[in-house]
């Protein structure tokens, strides 16, 4: 195949389904989409795209060539990604991802390195999914949980993340502390909407209180603690956290089995970089001071 122009536009056609959408990723008229998918497929002598009023849905021969395009585009974006992370100096991008709930720790540390490095652009990705470090998504991933095991990646133990069960002064004000255990289905707590949530402590929580009172559910860490904070009822926050706000109080000793470890994951082919080095030496050295 020497035309990779038209093996572009066929990939792009098949994954969006329609002439327009890939004449508008592609940047080209909608004429000049129509005239690659022709030649290429004159050209293989196999019919790529079956054409109907809705668009066009790859044939057999289309579906082999999307995966062969996707691996291929895949492979370049890792390329890239990789690419991105070299050099001898701290600048361009520096990406790092965590948890959203670990805003409050890692923003003023970003910071305060991007004042060391005030050529480098930062990108700080919070979110639930993964992002995938092999594909060049981020140089750095704090991650919670069980030991990451992606192949290819670089872990580091980093904290142990403390957590304990906590009221605002306000719920307790009005329905006090629970005894123990057995008091808990006297008292409202805010929990995961997640059933499924591998937490340590939600699953601890939905184990040992009824089900029923756990009446205020969330989707997020986040979401939680602010729940908390406004006296919706008793729920888990790591305990650097609620130490900043000193209208919450903790209802009962913590758990060991509440507690769960952070991790530092990076990709092999970036580990020994200058810029990922320098980060992860800075935010090792940060980290001292985070938890209580």
């Amino acid at each position: 195949m020497d035309n990779w122009d038209e093996v572009r536009t066929a990939y792009q056609v098949a994954r969006m389904g329609t002439v327009s959408g890939a004449a508008e990723v592609l940047g080209v008229h909608h004429a000049t989409v129509i005239r690659h998918i022709d030649a290429i497929e004159a050209r293989l002598g196999v019919k790529l795209f079956q054409r109907h009023a809705r668009g066009y849905t790859p044939t057999e021969a289309g579906e082999d060539l999307l995966r062969v395009a996707q691996a291929t585009e895949d492979q370049f974006n890792q390329l890239v990604g990789r690419m991105k992370g070299r050099g001898d100096d701290v600048s361009g991008e520096l990406v790092v991802t965590s948890l959203a709930s670990l805003a409050p720790l890692v923003v003023p540390t970003l910071s305060e390195f991007q004042k060391t490095h005030p050529e480098l652009i930062v990108r700080y990705l919070t979110g639930d999914r993964l992002f995938r470090l092999e594909y060049g998504e981020a140089h750095v991933a704090i991650r919670a949980g069980a030991a990451p095991d992606q192949p290819d990646n670089v872990v580091q133990p980093f904290v142990s993340q403390e957590v304990g069960l906590y009221a605002s002064k306000g719920y307790i004000d009005r329905r006090g502390k629970p005894t123990g255990i057995e008091d808990f289905a006297n008292h409202a707590f805010v929990g995961n909407d997640d059933e499924n949530s591998r937490a340590p402590f939600s699953q601890w929580l939905r184990t040992n209180a009824p089900a029923e009172a756990i009446t205020f559910r969330c989707s997020n860490n986040f979401t939680g603690a602010e729940a908390v904070r406004a006296g919706a009822g008793i729920g888990f926050m790591a305990r650097w956290e609620a130490a900043r706000h000193p209208e919450l109080e903790e209802v009962m000793d913590p758990l060991p089995e509440w507690s769960g470890k952070l991790w530092l994951v990076t990709h092999v082919d970036l580990h020994r970089t200058t810029k990922v080095q320098a980060f992860l030496t800075f935010l090792k050295e940060q980290a001292k001071d985070w938890l209580p």
